[in-house]
């Protein structure tokens, strides 16, 4: 993470089609996705395969990621609001880092596109199963439908200021990937294999005229029999005030019950009202969001 600059990696192959807009490390402590991006170009630029359109591989927080912190002044994938972004202020590190992002994109206009997509790689700090999290815009929902993983609903929905949502207001159609947790080599694996799916649906690579059809690509491709859609219910959010401690050992989407303990708030214990499943329980020392809960939909689509 020393050595880093806001383009990770640019490939085309001379033909027009879509554009793949892919971002990493908007938290400067999950690095998986640069790690995946920066082999995935030494792949490309060795091989040059034949493909319909261009990937841009885009830094997030490249302070933050250096500090090996979350953010600097303030949380990026919070400040990406109307508000924030007509205001054109930079009074803090992260909206720095932003418009340099919007800066990025705007060089690559919808007019010189067949459509324009974007991936926004990420992870999380307790163990998980990788997931899409995805707003129903443009047709981000059908588009999600394509990859073999767990699909959340309505994050940024809940959650104002998140990336995915100002690329979807932008006409780009995309969404978050979380691989994992922070610091697991299968995490940048899984985010190799979501990149490689990626660049096959948008750009028209066939993967097998690749030397070797990407491993990474095969694990991923793995999960479709467990595909299964959530909705979020719940965020349970906190101050830099609060002294709160997440109960030990819980799991991304593992099976909560009404009455089990989750947490310790201000010296208060915290129960869970729902028969649900728990959802990014907060493992790290920055963020405000304590932990979420959400309901499996699958079966009601």
């Amino acid at each position: 993470m020393k050595n880093l600059h806001r383009i990770i990696g640019e490939y085309d192959s001379g033909n027009k089609g879509a554009l793949l807009f892919i971002t990493a490390g908007v938290h400067g402590n999950e690095p998986a996705g640069i790690l995946a991006l920066q082999k995935i170009f030494k792949t490309l630029h060795r091989e040059k395969p034949i493909l319909n359109g261009k990937i841009v591989g885009v830094t997030g927080n490249l302070k933050a990621l250096k500090n090996k912190v979350r953010y600097i002044d303030q949380d990026l994938n919070r400040i990406w609001t109307e508000e924030i972004i007509n205001s054109g202020k930079t009074d803090t590190h992260e909206k720095k880092e932003m418009f340099d992002i919007i800066k990025v994109l705007e060089k690559h206009p919808e007019s010189e596109f067949t459509k324009r997509y974007f991936l926004d790689c990420h992870t999380t700090s307790s163990a998980s199963e990788p997931y899409i999290s995805v707003q129903d815009l443009n047709d981000n929902i059908a588009w999600s439908r394509l990859f073999p993983t767990y699909i959340i609903r309505g994050f940024s929905d809940m959650i104002k200021g998140c990336i995915d949502r100002y690329l979807s207001n932008t006409s780009l159609t995309g969404f978050v990937f979380e691989a994992g947790q922070h610091e697991s080599e299968t995490s940048i694996e899984y985010h190799r294999g979501m990149i490689w799916h990626s660049i096959q649906h948008a750009c028209n690579l066939e993967l097998r005229t690749l030397d070797q059809y990407p491993d990474s690509a095969k694990k991923l491709e793995n999960k479709r029999k467990n595909q299964k859609v959530f909705e979020l219910i719940y965020r349970h959010e906190i101050s830099s005030d609060d002294q709160f401690e997440m109960k030990p050992g819980f799991l991304n989407f593992q099976k909560i019950k009404k009455g089990d303990l989750l947490a310790h708030q201000n010296g208060k214990s915290i129960y869970s009202k729902w028969n649900a499943h728990i959802f990014m329980p907060l493992y790290q020392s920055q963020g405000n969001d304590a932990f979420f809960v959400v309901e499996e939909v699958s079966g009601k689509l």
